[in-house]
Order: structure tokens, then sequence, then C-alpha cells
């Protein structure tokens, strides 16, 4: 089962994902831009994160996929730039990924279908990843839902 989070930081899915962590006492991280960037200005300093050298997003994308066991990537729809480039990364990278569209699964549904992919493929170090709150609002509520009922 999951001994870590971790994200990129960014609005949304990123810091649901370390919001459930910090919720239910798990270690959480990952790599950030340089600077704490995101959309909302700089990520608060309650999120354990490390800047990467870069202040752009996919290089700490990339080294989130890299230092995860696997990344899911939750979206509203199909994935687009950010996601649809983590989703790319995982497979060069010979990593595991899950994609969960939660205009197309509900709560359950994506709880469920996570807490088997974890199971299945071992997964300790879980990466959230997916899309920011300006491309699609109330996501980091829906993803926070999704992962508090699936650890529950």
């Amino acid at each position: 089962m999951i001994e870590k989070i971790i994200s990129g930081g960014q609005t949304g899915a990123d810091q649901a994902g370390l919001n459930v962590a910090i919720e239910l006492g798990l270690p959480h991280g990952g790599s950030c831009p340089r600077g704490r960037k995101s959309e909302a200005g700089r990520i608060p300093e309650r999120y354990n994160l490390v800047e990467h050298e870069s202040s752009d997003y996919p290089p700490r994308t990339a080294a989130n996929v890299r230092d995860s066991d696997g990344t899911v990537v939750f979206t509203l729809g199909a994935p687009e730039r950010g996601s649809a480039l983590t989703i790319d990364l995982c497979e060069r990278a010979f990593k595991p990924s899950l994609h969960l569209d939660l205009e197309r699964v509900s709560t359950e549904e994506a709880a469920r279908l996570l807490k088997t992919w974890i199971e299945e493929k071992k997964i300790k170090v879980l990466n959230v990843a997916g899309n920011r709150e300006s491309k699609a609002p109330g996501i980091g509520a829906k993803v926070e839902t999704v992962l508090m009922t699936m650890f529950l």
C-alpha cells in the first residue's frame, strides 16, 4: 500500500494529493518548479516539496515520474498539455500510469480502479498529477474525495 504521496504542487489535482497525505498523516513530497511556482503564485510552505533547479514545469514533472513507483493522472476530460506530457513521460520511463477521467467515472469507481491498480503494480510512492484548478474547476475537491474514498 501507499507509503508516500508526491506531486508537483500545482493547484488542482497535485495539491489535492498532498492535502490527503497531510490529512492522513502520510509522508509527502515531490519536486516543484524553482521559486515554488504555481498558477496561484507561490506554492504554500506546508507542502514538503523540493525546488527543482528549473522554474519550468516539465522538468519537475519528469523528476516526479522518476521518483515514484507509479503516477495517477486525474482529469476532467481528455488529457491535455501537462497531463498528456505526464502520461508520455511515464511511458518513456517504463513507469506505470493510470489515467482517471472524472467526467467518465464516478468517485466510487475511480477509487476502486485506483486501489486495484496500486495493489497490482505494488505502488508504494504514488505520484498524483492532473489538471490544474483553472483548467478544470472543482478537480481538487474531486481528487481529494477519490483519494479519501480509496484510503478509507
